[in-house]
């Protein structure tokens, strides 16, 4: 009972500074997987061009960033970058340190960006080669063919992954804590040096990503549930 309590006493305490933090990881994610779409699409179609020197790229690309941890890619991001000349905004408004936000979330979309493009790849493989042979004996070339054809197509299939990746993101972005954005980790660890609770911050901070991605998930699964019946 006390336990409870004293996560309570936390909680209200601190509440401003979590959802000031909560904020910020549902942002960073939401940014996140936009960027990573656009840019997975692009990556996808590059890793399946008949060109072998993009396809060899994209594939690198691919294989470096899954093959190396979110981790240290956020540290190249910022204090590498820096180091080789390549300066990010340094503006700061209010609470907002923007150069820290940029490199948080250029981190994220370059590591989601190479899962999202494995996803988006998988999708466009799923579609029967009779939809772009039909489509272009009608006579559309391939970029209109793929654009308004197969993809629309794909996406139908990809959205329970691509979901699926937002939700992950949701709990990955705690690792740009490590740089100082302020988001939900770093607010908890904000909470323990100053409340001397060790404890308490990180269970009320775990109880708020669960309710974040269980929330998600079952919204995610009821839409695709309302798609499946609907085609």
């Amino acid at each position: 009972m006390k336990g409870f309590t004293s996560l309570i006493d936390i909680a209200v305490r601190y509440r401003v500074l979590l959802w000031d933090g909560t904020r910020t990881t549902l942002f960073l994610s939401f940014v996140t997987i936009l960027i990573a779409s656009v840019l997975g699409t692009f990556l996808a179609l590059a890793k399946m061009s008949k060109l072998r020197p993009l396809r060899w790229a994209a594939t690198a690309y691919v294989e470096i960033i899954r093959g190396t941890p979110l981790l240290v890619q956020i540290a190249i991001v910022f204090y590498g970058l820096p180091m080789m000349g390549i300066r990010l905004p340094s503006l700061r408004l209010g609470d907002v340190d923007f150069e820290r936000l940029f490199s948080g979330i250029l981190a994220l979309s370059l590591n989601s960006t190479a899962y999202v493009c494995e996803i988006i790849r998988s999708g466009i493989q799923s579609i029967d080669r009779g939809q772009m042979e039909a489509a272009r004996a009608i006579g559309f070339s391939a970029p209109d063919a793929m654009r308004l054809v197969v993809l629309p197509q794909a996406v139908r299939n990809i959205l329970p992954a691509l979901a699926n990746e937002f939700v992950t993101l949701i709990k990955e972005s705690s690792q740009v804590s490590v740089i100082g954005m302020a988001e939900l980790m770093y607010a908890a660890d904000t909470i323990r040096g100053n409340s001397f609770r060790p404890m308490e911050p990180l269970i009320i901070a775990a109880a708020i990503y669960f309710t974040m991605t269980f929330s998600l998930s079952r919204l995610l699964a009821f839409a695709e549930k309302r798609m499946g019946k609907s085609s």
